[in-house]
């Protein structure tokens, strides 16, 4: 079974990664940052080698597997690297920043025959997959409206910890690509593809960042339901996500990992259990006010799907094109706002968005 890890950029996401690959019986085995303290300060934890040259990291003996925790717009040349030295590959959301970039990564890894999963952790909660089955057996009818909700604060000081935060070139996006792009893939994954949307953006509430921190984006599923998408991070104190799923015969909510609404026409044995084991399962904030406020038990279910997949020749349960679509529905909610006008999906392309290069 392959379980030799090494991890791509050992900021705050990196201890995370780390937690899950020992949780799941897997070995960290090699950890690399260009920022020598970052890498030797995993490695050191973990029981590691720390590494600031990436050829010297990929070279490490018997390391399989990588997960990259880079700035989000620096995701496609290590992954890229990574998958030209055979490794197996797990990025942490976002993909990559455009889907150009999205594309070079998967276009590398089929390449390569290696595995690629972009990391979605909240399609790994047990609430995320009742909804999910509920959807699927029919019982929600015709499905109506679905809403992500984020309404989350960051403070400046947040901002200002590092020079990639809230830019175009290496955050790209601000609330949306960064913090709500979670809550878009689940959204996605739960109501099917989106085909229209319509949208306004602004930045708000801080200072020295070129993206937004308040979205709003109306949008339209391929199958006819309608949806809003809701992003900030200008909602003081900061709250914890929301998921709202409706239809013609049933409503679920999930606000973080647990289920606060389950009403169906018709019910079934299983209901009563849901209702009761389907709530207070949070132990942590849910990264609403403070981004270090999350659990790992998630990333450590999506690890062992990896594995599986790795082993058993089937692909991962979020693979690099599940990946590129939560940033394809925001890139185009970006180009609904700056065009102010109604965009269609797919994209087929990047769209040239002019406040990039303001």
């Amino acid at each position: 079974m392959v379980k030799n890890f090494g991890i791509i950029g050992c900021g705050m996401i990196a201890s995370f990664h780390a937690k899950a690959i020992r949780e799941i019986g897997g070995n960290l085995v090699a950890c690399f940052d260009h920022v020598p303290q970052s890498s030797e300060r995993i490695a050191k934890e973990y029981g590691a080698k720390s590494y600031i040259d990436l050829n010297s990291f990929l070279t490490h003996p018997n390391l399989e597997i990588v997960t990259i925790g880079t700035p989000s717009g620096a995701h496609c040349e290590t992954a890229v690297a990574a998958a030209e030295a055979g490794k197996h590959v797990i990025v942490e959301k976002p993909l990559e920043i455009t889907l150009e970039r999205c594309d070079k990564i998967i276009a590398a890894c089929d390449k390569a025959g290696i595995t690629l999963s972009t990391i979605f952790p909240s399609r790994f909660h047990d609430s995320s997959r009742k909804i999910k089955k509920a959807i699927e057996s029919g019982r929600f009818g015709k499905l109506t409206i679905g809403d992500a909700i984020v309404k989350w604060y960051r403070t400046q000081e947040y901002y200002d910890s590092g020079a990639w935060r809230g830019t175009w070139e290496l955050d790209g996006g601000g609330a949306l690509m960064n913090q709500a792009i979670h809550s878009v893939d689940l959204l996605t994954w739960l109501m099917g593809p989106v085909v229209e949307v319509n949208a306004v953006t602004s930045l708000l509430a801080h200072e020295r960042i070129a993206v937004e921190d308040t979205a709003a984006a109306a949008i339209r599923f391929q199958s006819g339901a309608l949806g809003i998408i809701e992003a900030t991070t200008a909602a003081y104190p900061g709250y914890l996500k929301r998921i709202e799923i409706h239809g013609s015969t049933g409503s679920a909510v999930m606000e973080e990992e647990d289920i606060i609404k389950w009403d169906f026409a018709s019910s079934i044995d299983d209901d009563a259990e849901i209702r009761e084991t389907m709530t207070n399962r949070l132990s942590t904030g849910g990264g609403a006010a403070d981004p270090a406020a999350i659990g790992y038990h998630a990333h450590a279910r999506q690890f062992r799907d990896v594995l599986d997949a790795i082993d058993s020749g089937r692909k991962p349960l979020v693979d690099g094109h599940e990946g590129r679509k939560s940033v394809e529905i925001i890139l185009a909610i970006y180009a609904a706002a700056e065009k102010q006008a109604a965009v269609t999906l797919p994209l087929g392309s990047d769209p040239i968005l002019h406040v990039r290069t303001k």
